[in-house]
């Protein structure tokens, strides 16, 4: 066994210093609380590899223990939206566990493989495959995305917001603009208060890297308010281990609050002449990784040491933050400059605009 496979010594294998990325072990972070962990270690989801409860009136949350989504029987057959692929068969097994209706409509959110790439085991039934325009564009572009199996094209999209009646069981279909990736659509099912925003909010954690890789920063946070416009008892966000609360998504939207807030702060008060006189000009990449890297510090711990309105931090409040927070704060500050119109301290530093 080599140094890098033992527990807890990770090593620079491929000797890239400060080329490559460091590697860090679980002693690093804060060690995550008992209920953040959602179905992942349930006995029935290890033992079947899913988890499947209902969230109200006929609505259904089923989970990998990674990913999860959602479908609702209407009494003469099933709307189910996306099919992950590490869900895949299981999801056939999830939906034969509590109804024998066949799914009937599939309803795409967005076109990302990693949420909609296990479709094609849905083709024989032939659903009514919906999407927004841009999904469809897409798919059509790369029909790769659903590997072997391929991905059924969308027999019906949607520019804008729409609805859907199925069997009187009613869906808002509603787009708000770009967010996660353009055409990421939020799916409502106001009779069962069950909501599918997916890659906005993971429920009890900080998202994933880069504001879960959203592909507009600016639209991603807006998310968070457009999901409390939802009058939802559960939220399926596609990610982690259980649906998320009200208190989820408002949790969700402070911390992301704050870390837009500290980024402001960050462009607004660096020490840009700190970097420029002790790395100066010879290699900008350089001096501007050294910049971006100490606002990234800054919005880091203001961020994490802040004391939220349970008394709590958001290192002590969700689970993984203390590991996700740094490369929120890289997006975010990034962002700023591209989708916000800031211009950062740093810039006005080194290039001065006439008549400053």
């Amino acid at each position: 066994m080599t140094d890098f496979q033992k527990p807890g010594t990770p090593t620079d294998r491929h000797q890239l210093g400060a080329a490559g990325m460091p590697l860090n072990t679980l002693a690093d972070y804060r060690p995550i609380p008992a209920d953040g962990y959602g179905a992942l270690f349930l006995p029935e989801r290890i033992a079947k590899g899913y988890h499947v409860e209902e969230i109200n009136d006929g609505a259904y949350y089923v989970t990998s223990g990674a990913y999860d989504t959602m479908f609702v029987r209407t009494g003469n057959g099933v709307v189910l939206v996306d099919a992950p692929p590490l869900l895949g068969e299981n999801l056939k097994r999830a939906i034969a566990e509590v109804t024998d209706e066949p799914v009937t409509h599939l309803i795409y959110s967005h076109w990302h493989s990693d949420h909609i790439g296990a479709a094609g085991i849905f083709a024989a039934d032939k659903p009514k495959v919906i999407s927004h325009d841009y999904t469809r564009e897409m798919i059509q572009r790369w029909p790769d995305l659903g590997g072997e199996r391929g991905l059924p094209v969308p027999t019906e999209t949607i520019t804008e917001s729409d609805t859907l009646d199925v069997n009187g069981v009613r869906f808002n279909l509603d787009y708000h603009g770009v967010n996660h990736t353009p055409g990421n659509i939020f799916i409502y099912a106001p009779q069962q208060k069950a909501l599918a925003a997916i890659d906005i909010i993971s429920p009890g954690w900080s998202a994933f890297k880069h504001c879960d890789a959203a592909e507009n920063i600016r639209g991603w946070a807006e998310a968070h308010d457009w999901i409390l416009q939802y009058d939802f008892k559960g939220v399926v966000s596609g990610h982690v281990n259980r649906y998320g609360t009200p208190e989820d998504a408002k949790a969700s939207r402070d911390y992301t609050n704050d870390i837009v807030e500290f980024s402001k702060e960050a462009l607004d008060h660096g020490q840009e002449f700190e970097y420029i006189e002790r790395i100066g000009f010879s290699n900008a990449w350089v001096l501007w990784e050294n910049y971006f890297n100490e606002m990234t510090n800054y919005v880091t711990k203001k961020t994490l040491e802040k004391v939220t309105d349970n008394g709590q931090t958001w290192a002590q409040r969700l689970a993984g933050a203390d590991v996700m927070t740094k490369y929120h704060a890289y997006s975010v500050l990034e962002a700023l400059r591209l989708e916000y119109g800031m211009v950062s301290g740093f810039e006005k530093l080194i290039i001065p605009q006439s008549g400053e």
